[in-house]
């Protein structure tokens, strides 16, 4: 929820009308949190199951009138066609898995596709960029590589990277359990 109540902040800030780019959606939580400060949401995934989970959680969240795209797909050949059209993207969200198959069988590992993914996400970022936020449950990515990722193909932007672990604070014992890492490009 920390990135959640993050991107929710940074587009309430904005001002304007914002476009974001949601890929490896899953169920759809940032793309409610997006939706519900008015951004326009592109939610993109490969499983048809989650596109359908993230349809009903945005209706659920009274979001059924938002202008959020469903789109069943392969996120690296959906960049790569949005890179053909022009399209462009003031934010972008990604929460890619370590391994998993695109609906065409396409193969995806973590190591081998995101340094590659995220250059071609940073071509998609219109010339008023928000922000990039790259999450990751993969436990050989550390916050500081992902930092350093997201930064070698933002360098030429204005702005700022930070990189952290994602965790779940414990009422009980007072600790936070790691579960994740997350790395932010956001603008001046």
């Amino acid at each position: 929820a920390v990135n959640w109540d993050w991107l929710r902040e940074k587009i309430q800030k904005a001002g304007r009308f914002v476009s974001v780019l949601n890929l490896f959606a899953y169920t759809g939580g940032a793309t409610v949190a997006a939706a519900k400060e008015g951004a326009a949401v592109c939610h993109v995934d490969a499983a048809k199951g989650m596109v359908a989970a993230a349809k009903e959680n945005c209706l659920l969240s009274g979001l059924e009138k938002a202008p959020v795209r469903y789109i069943v797909d392969d996120c690296m050949k959906f960049v790569e066609r949005e890179l053909r059209r022009g399209s462009k993207y003031d934010a972008i969200i990604m929460d890619p898995p370590s391994y998993g198959r695109g609906p065409g069988g396409e193969l995806w590992k973590l190591e081998n596709c995101v340094d590659e993914l995220v250059g071609k996400c940073v071509m998609l970022l219109s010339n008023n960029p928000l922000f990039f936020l790259l999450n990751s449950y993969t436990t050989g990515l550390s916050p500081s590589t992902m930092g350093y990722l997201l930064g070698n193909h933002t360098r030429k932007l204005r702005g700022k990277i930070t990189a952290d672990e994602v965790g779940l604070y414990s009422k009980q014992t007072g600790m936070v359990l790691g579960c994740g890492a997350a790395a932010r490009w956001e603008c001046d």
